[in-house]
């Protein structure tokens, strides 16, 4: 029997490290493979050069259990367990040089070029005559979108909605909230017209500000942004907290 004799048909489950890489990965290998096959086949997941190969087993706990120092030896002859992880060493190679894409020539099309090709979204989008292509489809969108606006402004009007004003604020499956209206507008976080209100207590979700921009000042948690259809202007005095019985 050959000193490097394996039982046949043997599976290994072990991990693979390197210095090439941060990634790790899981394999499994016949134990009756050669270290120069396991080598060849460490090539396409390492990166590195099997003439250059190094290779150390660890257990795991990350203590040494062995260099694979022989290419003709079976890897059965080795004392590796499953969970072991076998680290290669290429000192040909810079560490993480295939994870840095920096250096990476990349090829790019400007607008204008892109759009002279052929066989693209963007081509057959046009051919089609869908999406932003189709000037009946964007002229109908743009029409619905004014016609939502106006309406918002003459609720806005209909409602005397104006900053100043006391309100309540009634959203769906939220109690109404009392507060004052500190903006009126169409603001840039999103598209139509939104009242911005300061509520009596904090259960806003800003301080007057989205996105960077400030609307209107307030303390934080104390502003909020709703549509004019949740919004109702009148007589809402801020809740009086009752002391009388010196509870606080």
């Amino acid at each position: 029997m050959s000193e490097f004799s394996v039982v046949t048909g043997s599976i290994l489950d072990v991990f693979i490290s390197s210095n090439i890489t941060s990634f790790r990965s899981e394999k499994k290998f016949d134990k009756s493979l050669t270290v120069g096959d396991i080598k060849l086949k460490l090539e396409l997941i390492t990166g590195g050069s099997s003439g250059n190969m190094q290779i150390s087993v660890f257990d795991k706990d990350d203590k040494l259990v062995c260099e694979l120092d022989n290419d003709s030896a079976l890897l059965g002859s080795f004392p590796i367990d499953n969970g072991h992880r076998l680290h290669i060493i290429d000192n040909a190679r810079v560490a993480g040089e295939f994870e840095n894409t920096a250096a990476v020539e990349k090829f790019e099309l400007s607008k204008e070029e892109y759009s002279t090709k052929t066989g693209t979204v963007q081509d057959y989008l046009k051919k089609n005559k869908l999406g932003k292509y189709n000037e009946e489809e964007m002229a109908a969108l743009a029409k619905a979108k004014e016609d939502q606006e106006k309406e918002e402004e003459n609720l806005i009007s209909s409602k005397g909605i104006a900053a100043g004003c006391r309100c309540q604020v009634s959203v769906p499956g939220q109690m109404d909230r009392k507060g004052t209206v500190r903006y009126v507008g169409k603001p840039d976080f999103q598209p139509g017209w939104w009242v911005g209100i300061q509520y009596d207590e904090p259960v806003g979700k800003n301080d007057g500000s989205v996105k960077g921009k400030q609307y209107f000042s307030c303390q934080m948690k104390y502003g909020g942004f709703v549509r004019p259809n949740s919004v109702e202007v009148g007589d809402f005095p801020e809740d009086d907290l009752d002391l009388s019985d010196g509870e606080m």
